[in-house]
Formats: C-alpha cells, structure tokens, sequence
C-alpha cells in the first residue's frame, strides 16, 4: 500500500513538473553553450520577445483546454493593432488605443464563438475563416501600407513600468489572471469539464455554449492586447504583421502540458513551454544555426509535443481502464 502512494505520488509530481524540469535543464544547456547566454541583457529580451506570443498562448491554453482552438489569433492581432494605432494617432491616447484594439479583437472573437456554438462549425474551420477575413479586413483598413510615425505609441511595447519592461508586466498580469480564472472560478472549473467530456459537463448541467463564448471573449481580450504591444514594439501598424503567430502561440501551450484531446493544461505550464521555445531560439541564434535548420528544429519539437501528448494520453485512458476492471474483480 505505502509503495502505490510513494509511485503514485510519483507519478503525479512527473506530470505536473516535468516541463520545468526541462526548462531548467534547457537553461543550464544553453548557459554553458554559450556565455552570453546568461547575461541579464539577453534574457531580459528573450522575456521582451516571447511576451506577444506567449500572452496569445494563454488565450489557446483556456481554449485548448475546453476542447477547442483559434487558428485566427495573428491575423486578429493584426487587425486589433492596426486600428490601435490608428485610434492613437487621432486621439494620442495609448489608453483609448488599447481599449480600441481589445474590442476589435473581442468583436472578432465573438464571431468565432457564434459561428462554433450556433451554427456548430468545427474550431478549425471556423477560426481558418476568421484568420483569412481578419488579415484581409486589416490590408484593406491600411490599403496594404505601413502605418508609420506613431509617438509615444511607442512606450506600450518598449517602454518600462516600474523598471520592468512594460510588455514583461502585461505578460506577468495575464499570467496571473488566466491563472486564477483556472484555478479558482466556477468559469475555469466549467471549461477543464467540458473539455474532458462535453457530453458529461452538459448532463451536469453546465451552459456548454455560454462558456465556450467566455473563453473566447477572454481570449479576445488577450489578443487584443497582443496586438497592441506588437504594432509598439515593430514601432508601427503592419497589416502583415505577426503572421504564424498562432501557430507559435499553439506550439508554446502544447509543449507546456495542455494537451490537444481537451481537459489538461495550466497557465504556468504554457509560461514554462514559451521558455522552452524562447531558449531555443535564442541559443540557436547566439550558436549561427542555419536558418532553415531552425526552422526543421521547430516543426520536429511540435511533432514530438504533440506525439508524447497522444502517448500521455494513451497511457491515462489504460490507467484508468486498469482501475475500473480492478475494481469490478
């Protein structure tokens, strides 16, 4: 008995920590490959770089994790950030160009949650519409030019809040915030449920349509924000911009843990596989790896993400089979 709780105990610590344990031996890795690796400059822009992506990461992760996904995220950025930047320059308030680009995004957002939950279009296909409308409504918002001379615009993406990076503290918020709507809200409960099984969370009585809209809603918000800190730290609004952002986005929550079957996933885990990707980028460009080998490196780290998931799963599904029929002798 003492032995089923010690590999129990086990096994739970693995699941839920391995991803940090690899992300601390990634740094230990990456410090000793290359010395500039560890200076506080260097990772103090990996944390800049990866904080867009990551803050769309989160967004993916409360989606993923209630069963679905947003193929969209870049090209909403896109266009929540090019009308941020042009509500800035006519009202030269960054508070107003935030709020702006929040409510495109959430607007575009909600018409993904509409088209999933009423017209009952598959995520995918619903989501690939919006990312192809949202990037050609944002070419034909700028007539396809660069929104340039945005002021203080600036300050968003490269700017500092109390001596941090002010795009690191909207990360560190968010963070925060997905966090504790997972963790400690009836909403984050209601999601894991339905994920895990839809059909279940809706005979126990949970709204599955009103809380796919949420997480969509919340998801909006997110992008919203993204897009306003990318247009600030590219010093413009580009309609082309932040292209393959979703997929990066995916990548980083895949790897940190939120499993693609619905149900499984943390915020801190999402955090922890955008390390992982910031780091390995990093290193590779510090080492003059070859660009398209990086770009093979990404595509082989997503397959494996996604193929120990499958195994992860795999091996849950004949645990729990095992206790079952345990059970029944």
């Amino acid at each position: 008995m003492k032995t089923n709780r010690i590999n129990k105990l086990y096994a739970d610590m693995k699941s839920k920590y391995s991803i940090f344990l690899v992300l601390i031996v990634l740094f230990i890795i990456s410090s000793i490959v290359d010395e500039n690796f560890l200076s506080l400059n260097n990772l103090s822009n990996i944390s800049r770089q990866i904080s867009v992506v990551t803050i769309l990461a989160f967004g993916q992760t409360i989606l993923i994790i209630c069963g679905m996904l947003d193929l969209s995220s870049g090209s909403v950025l896109a266009l929540a950030g090019v009308f941020s930047v042009s509500a800035y320059i006519k009202t030269e308030s960054i508070v107003i160009a935030l709020m702006v680009a929040i409510l495109v995004s959430v607007a575009c957002n909600i018409i993904n949650g509409l088209m999933i939950t009423k017209f009952k279009a598959p995520p995918f296909i619903a989501t690939l519409a919006m990312m192809t409308m949202a990037r050609g409504a944002a070419l034909l918002y700028t007539n396809g030019q660069n929104i340039y001379q945005i002021g203080d615009y600036i300050k968003l993406g490269q700017g500092f809040t109390f001596g941090i990076p002010t795009p690191i503290v909207f990360m560190l918020v968010i963070l925060f915030t997905i966090w504790y709507i997972l963790k400690h809200t009836v909403l984050g409960r209601s999601v894991y449920a339905i994920g895990g099984n839809e059909e279940a969370a809706n005979a126990s009585g949970i709204n599955v349509d009103t809380v796919k809209m949420k997480a969509f809603i919340i998801n909006g918000i997110f992008v919203g924000i993204a897009g306003a800190i990318f247009m600030s730290r590219v010093n413009g609004g580009m309609p082309n911009g932040a292209v393959g952002y979703e997929f990066n986005a995916l990548t980083a929550a895949v790897i940190g843990g939120t499993s693609f079957t619905g149900g499984i996933g943390t915020s801190l885990g999402t955090l922890a596989g955008s390390f992982i990707v910031g780091f390995l980028d990093n290193i590779m460009v510090l080492t003059r790896v070859n660009s398209y080998l990086q770009q093979i490196i990404r595509g082989a780290i997503i397959a494996l993400a996604v193929i120990y998931d499958i195994w992860a799963k795999s091996r849950r599904t004949k645990g729990t089979l095992g206790k079952v029929q345990a059970k029944s002798k």
